[in-house]
C-alpha cells in the first residue's frame, strides 16, 4: 500500500497573513479625576506609612489629597527614598479608592531663591530628592514655595528661583508630575507675593513643567480682596492677565486669620476666618474656577489645609467645602466620627504643649534675668568710669600744695590738702564787711584823732611811770 503522494509547498511562497505583527500598546486612559467633576481634598497625615494618608482621605470625604513625602520640617540627612515595595502598594490602593489628583508638598526648609550659596545648594537637592519621591509615589503635582529673597532684589531672587529649579531637575525624570510654585503671604522678604513676580518665573521656565497654586489666605493676605464679588472678579483678572488660569491646577482653598494686606500666613477654618463663607461659595461656584471645561480647567482640585484645634475639625472643614459648592447630596461619605486628631492624641499634645509653654516661660525668664545683670554690670563699670574720670579731673584741676612739704606721704598732703579746701571754704562762707559811706569815714577820722589823742596820752603817763 503507497502513501499518497502530497503536493509539495513552495517555500518562495509568502502568506502576509502569516506575519508577526506585534500588538500595539493600549492607549492609556486619562484618570478619573480629568472627568471633570469637583475635586476636593485635604492635606492628610503620613504618620504609620503613606498609605495611611490614603485611607484618612477616605474616611473624611475626600475625592483627593495632598501629603508630604518625608517629614517636612528637617533636613533628610542625605537622599531619601521610598522603598518601591511600598510605593507599588500606594498606587494600586490609591487606584482602588479613586483619589486623584495626588499632590505633594515640598518640604519647609527648601529656600530656592536663597542668596546663600550653602543653603541654596542644600535646598536644590532636597527638592531633587522630592520630585524622585513624588515620581515614585505617582504624584500629580509638587507644590514648593520660591523661598526667601534675603538681601538679594526681587529680580535676583526670580533668577536664582528659574536656575535651582533648572538644577533640581536635572537627571529626574518628571513624567506626568508638574511643579507648581506656591504663591505666599508675603510675609518678610517672601518671593511669589504678588502675581507678577510668578509670571516672570513662568517665563524664565518656559518649556519646563511648572505652573501655578494659588493659596486663598495668602492671595487675601497679600492685598488681592478676593471676599467682595467685585474683588473676585478684579482679582482673576489679574491671574488672567499674568499668569493665566490654565496654569492653576490646583488651589489651596484656607480662610485667613489675617485682615486683607496683612501679609501674614494664618490659615483659619472655612467660613470662620477674615474671608467668610460666601467668599467662598463663590470661589467653588464660579465658572472659571471649576474643574469643568469650557470655561473651568478640568482636574483642578480645592486643598483644604487648615488647623485641627479640636477632633473632627477636619472633617467638618471637607463637608463645607463639599455644601458650599453645592455638592454636599453626592459627596463622597465620610466615615462618622473619624479625625486625624483623637481625643488621646489631643490630650497628649495639649500635655506637650503645656511643657513647651512652661520651657518656654522659664527660658524668657532666664534670658530676662541675664538682660538685667548684664545691664546692671555695664551700668557698675559706667559709673566707675565716670567717677575716676571726675576724680582724675578734680586732681588735675587742685592747685600746687603750699607749706605741706613737711608731711611724710601722699595720705598726709592728702589729708592736709582736704583740711585746707575745708577752711578756705568756711572762710568763703563767713559774711563779709559792709563798706562805710563817706559820712562815716569822716566819723571814723574823728576818732581816729581821738584815738591818737588818747595815745598821747597814754604815752605820756607811761613816760611820767619811766621817769
Amino acid at each position: 500500500m503507497s502513501i499518497a503522494a502530497q503536493p509539495l509547498t513552495r517555500l518562495t511562497e509568502f502568506d502576509p497573513e502569516d506575519e508577526y505583527r506585534p500588538e500595539p500598546e493600549p492607549e492609556a486612559l486619562p484618570p478619573a479625576w480629568l472627568d471633570g467633576s469637583t475635586r476636593i481634598g485635604i492635606h492628610t497625615s503620613i504618620a504609620g506609612g503613606h498609605r495611611n494618608a490614603l485611607e484618612t482621605a477616605r474616611k473624611l470625604g475626600c475625592n483627593a489629597l495632598q501629603i508630604f513625602s518625608a517629614n517636612p520640617r528637617q533636613w533628610q540627612g542625605g537622599s531619601t527614598r521610598i522603598p518601591e515595595v511600598d510605593a507599588q502598594a500606594f498606587r494600586a490602593r490609591r487606584a482602588e479608592l479613586g483619589l486623584g489628583p495626588l499632590v505633594i508638598h515640598a518640604n519647609y526648609l527648601i529656600n530656592l531663591a536663597s542668596p546663600q550659596p550653602m543653603l541654596r545648594v542644600r535646598s536644590i537637592q532636597a527638592f531633587h530628592d522630592e520630585i524622585v519621591r513624588g515620581m515614585s509615589l505617582g504624584a500629580d503635582f509638587l507644590v514648593v514655595h520660591p523661598g526667601t529673597r534675603g538681601e538679594a532684589t526681587c529680580a535676583q531672587a526670580v533668577a536664582t528661583v528659574i536656575e535651582s529649579v533648572k538644577q533640581a531637575s536635572k537627571r529626574a525624570s518628571l513624567g506626568g508630575m508638574r511643579i507648581l510654585l506656591e504663591n505666599t503671604a508675603g510675609m518678610g522678604t517672601c518671593l511669589s507675593s504678588r502675581l507678577e513676580e510668578m509670571a516672570e518665573v513662568l517665563a524664565g521656565l518656559n518649556g519646563f513643567p511648572v505652573e501655578v497654586c494659588l493659596d486663598t489666605a495668602h492671595l487675601f493676605a497679600s492685598g488681592y480682596d478676593i471676599r467682595t464679588e467685585e474683588g473676585l472678579a478684579a482679582t482673576i483678572g489679574q491671574i488672567e492677565n499674568t499668569i493665566g488660569l490654565e496654569r492653576v491646577p490646583v488651589m489651596h482653598i484656607n480662610d485667613s486669620k489675617i485682615p486683607l494686606g496683612g501679609r501674614v500666613d494664618r490659615h483659619a477654618h472655612i467660613g470662620k476666618g477674615k474671608i467668610g463663607a460666601e467668599a467662598f461659595r463663590r470661589i467653588l461656584t464660579h465658572p472659571r474656577l471649576s474643574a469643568t471645561p469650557p470655561q473651568g480647567l478640568a482636574g483642578r482640585v480645592f486643598i483644604a489645609e487648615m488647623p485641627i484645634d479640636d477632633p473632627g475639625d477636619d472633617r467638618k472643614n471637607v463637608a463645607a467645602l463639599w455644601e458650599l459648592a453645592g455638592l454636599k447630596d453626592i459627596a463622597p461619605a465620610a466615615e462618622k466620627g473619624f479625625s486625624m486628631l483623637t481625643a488621646a492624641l489631643k490630650k497628649k499634645m495639649d500635655v506637650q504643649r503645656a511643657v513647651e509653654k512652661r520651657n518656654a516661660a522659664a527660658l524668657a525668664r532666664r534670658e530676662a534675668e541675664e538682660i538685667r545683670k548684664k545691664s546692671e554690670e555695664r551700668s557698675l563699670h559706667f559709673a566707675g568710669r565716670l567717677l575716676r574720670r571726675s576724680e582724675a579731673e578734680k586732681q588735675m584741676r587742685r592747685p600746687a600744695s603750699v607749706g605741706m612739704t613737711g608731711l611724710g606721704d601722699g595720705a598726709k598732703g592728702a589729708k592736709a590738702f582736704v583740711i585746707a579746701t575745708k577752711t578756705a571754704k568756711h572762710a568763703e562762707s563767713l559774711p563779709k564787711p559792709k563798706r562805710a559811706a563817706s559820712g562815716k569815714t569822716a566819723k571814723r577820722g574823728g576818732s581816729t584823732k581821738k584815738t591818737k589823742k588818747a595815745g598821747g596820752t597814754s604815752g605820756a603817763g607811761k613816760r611820767r611811770h619811766r621817769g
